[in-house]
């Protein structure tokens, strides 16, 4: 079984999921996860664009961050402590191409460990993720070559992966973050809890 798991490094959702697809993949090791970059805030505006400010989108999205926080299994997302912080909200691409370097380098796996630690960075940290030295820092934690990935991650390649993924979201009809695709066919939305994930995976387990 193949499961495409569309997810982004902003999304408080996929943070709460990533885990749970962990202990999926724990528990059923035949199935094989292929990461893909679903922007949610795809340019430096996009959150202005969307929310009509920087400041009431920043506003909005922790609110999001506090319902997601409820939904966490360990209850790690920090809404308090990223509204002290002075930096503008982050946009998808940075995190999302650095996500790509990391799958570059280290295939699957590799962007799976540097997207969960940038999502912590993000959600738990409060850091800025559209910064080069968080992402860097990220990637030094999780073990990457770091020659490698200071070449990739604001290359043209990470991005044109990125741009990639996201038209594979269209062709699938995919629309949130986070969302799974079973074998190509079969489509779950949200940060759904782990026995209504263990049982929609296990219809499709031959």
């Amino acid at each position: 079984m193949k499961i495409e798991f569309f997810h982004d490094v902003l999304c408080a959702w996929a943070y709460t999921f990533s885990p749970r697809m962990r202990s999926i993949v724990k528990q059923y090791p035949e199935i094989e996860v292929i990461h893909r970059a679903f922007a949610l805030a795809p340019e430096k505006n996009s959150i202005s664009d969307m929310f009509g400010s920087k400041e009431s989108g920043r506003r909005e999205i922790l609110n999001h961050w506090r319902a997601a926080n409820e939904n966490d299994d360990e209850h790690r997302i920090r809404a308090d402590l990223m509204e002290k912080r002075g930096f503008d909200y982050p946009y998808s691409m940075p995190g999302l191409m650095a996500c790509k370097s990391a799958e570059m380098i280290g295939g699957q796996n590799a962007h799976w460990d540097y997207f969960d630690r940038v999502q912590m960075a993000h959600l738990t940290e409060a850091r800025n993720i559209a910064d080069d030295n968080v992402l860097l820092d990220c990637a030094m934690d999780v073990g990457l070559d770091m020659e490698r990935f200071r070449n990739d991650f604001k290359s043209d390649r990470a991005k044109n992966a990125v741009l990639s993924d996201m038209q594979r979201a269209y062709a699938l009809g995919v629309n949130a973050s986070p969302t799974i695709v079973v074998d190509g066919r079969y489509k779950m939305s949200g940060a759904q809890k782990y026995g209504t994930l263990k049982t929609f995976i296990e219809e499709f387990l031959i």
